[in-house]
């Protein structure tokens, strides 16, 4: 129980660094377009990114208070993992560490998509 425990806290402050440079970003960002609130932050998260998303919204909920966000909302863009077969030339989902072309069954070592924790857009006024 207590492991458990401390294992959600260190997923809870990964997420609150992550919201805190995400928020940061998009400040800078409104303020650089002349604007001065954030109504929509969009983010794009991975599936192997190793971001909560549930533990990204519950930072964003507590850090947004003192942002240009402060009356924003939080939008999640789940991002599935795929990875690249160069045998078959083609793309494929990826559902295990083990990257496995599931035409030919050749591993793969490219993944082309799933890692990525980007700002992918705002709504500013």
């Amino acid at each position: 129980m207590m492991i458990t425990r401390i294992l959600v806290f260190a997923n809870v402050m990964h997420e609150f660094s992550i919201m805190q440079a995400a928020l940061e970003t998009a400040g800078e960002k409104t303020r650089a377009a002349g604007a001065t609130q954030i109504h929509r932050l969009t983010l794009r998260v991975g599936a192997l990114s190793g971001v909560v998303p549930e533990a990204l919204r519950f930072a964003f909920d507590a850090l947004k208070k003192e942002s240009l966000a402060a009356a924003a909302e939080l939008e999640i863009e789940n991002v599935p993992a795929a990875g690249w077969c160069a045998n078959c030339a083609a793309e494929f989902a990826v559902t295990e560490i083990n990257y496995e072309c599931p035409r030919c069954h050749q591993s793969s070592g490219e993944l082309r998509r799933g890692q990525e924790m980007d700002l992918a857009s705002l709504e500013i006024s």
